[in-house]
């Protein structure tokens, strides 16, 4: 069984995009999505720096974009999708949940509405590198930091202000080999994002939706989810919610998953399942060259 997986914030590079907008069709389809939306999707992606695509409001749309164009172009039928933060809207997409416009417009708002939030309080991200889970969450929380990302394979992302974040650098806990600041512009999945829970909600709402054609394991609790109203609901909430990856890896086993494959812009997933999910194949869409490889690793498991 294969899954499809969307990464999320931070793993945007400068000109990932570039590539991929050789393919046929890949152009017209980004023009389209920028106009929806109005915002210059392939100027991000392919020319501006790496402070410009750090930006929430922009970094997120461009994202999902990456992530649907990628999955466009492998033309594949994974029998479970799955996304990490704002890749769950990408997953949301790949299961016919939303459509690629409501998808895009969706996550404009979302990445509008949590840079606005995050601007109120000076906040961040860092990942954490080793250590136990049991002796880590309780630190983090005597520090007044939350654990926004539980992702598995030995890694945990602590959020709060830039002063709890210093703190933890200074104070990390037993066992943590390393504490490594993420490029992201607040502390998301955190009661510093509730306003833009509000907004979000009002936003989909107006929303179209289906139930999923495949299996959708939702980031907030590792569970499946059948009904499209139900997927953005969980959409809406995870904005100030931790993202649980690592039960969402743990379903993925449940499931007989025996290959992952990346949407672009593929590797954090990847590098994850990698340690987390022994035995199971994995694949990155970095860029267009990467595609033959999924074709046949699909076919390979299709097949099974």
């Amino acid at each position: 069984m294969l899954v499809l997986v969307a990464p999320g914030q931070g793993a945007q590079t400068p000109g990932f995009l570039t590539p991929w907008l050789d393919l046929p069709g890949a152009t017209d389809r980004i023009a389209a999505w920028s106009d929806a939306i109005g915002l210059d999707l392939a100027h991000y992606g392919t020319k501006a720096d790496a402070d410009e695509i750090r930006d929430t409001a922009v970094a997120q749309p461009l994202l999902v974009a990456a992530g649907l164009l990628s999955a466009t172009a492998l033309d594949a039928s994974p029998g479970v999708v799955a996304g990490h933060s704002v890749g769950e809207i990408t997953a949301a997409a790949l299961a016919g949940v939303l459509d690629d416009e409501a998808a895009l417009r969706l996550v404009r708002t979302r990445g509008l509405a949590m840079a606005d939030a995050a601007a109120v309080t000076e906040t961040g991200m860092a990942a954490l590198l080793g250590g136990d889970p049991d002796v880590t969450v309780p630190h983090l929380e005597m520090l007044g930091l939350t654990p926004a990302n539980v992702n598995g394979g030995g890694q945990i992302v602590a959020a709060g202000t830039a002063a709890q974040i210093a703190a933890l650098t200074k104070d990390m806990p037993e066992g943590v080999r390393r504490v490594v600041p993420l490029k992201v512009a607040g502390a998301f999945h955190t009661h510093h994002m509730a306003p833009a829970v509000d907004r979000l909600r009002e936003a989909a709402a107006a929303l179209t939706v289906a139930d999923p054609t495949v299996t959708y394991v939702s980031n907030a609790d590792g569970k499946t989810v059948a009904t499209g109203d139900e997927v953005i609901s969980r959409l809406v909430g995870q904005v100030a919610n931790p993202v649980r990856w690592d039960l969402c890896m743990e379903t993925f086993k449940a499931l007989g998953v025996t290959a992952l494959i990346e949407a672009c812009p593929g590797g954090t997933l990847t590098g994850l399942a990698k340690r987390a999910l022994p035995g199971v194949q994995t694949l990155a869409l970095k860029t267009p060259d990467d595609l033959d490889a999924a074709r046949a690793l699909i076919s390979e498991h299709a097949d099974a």
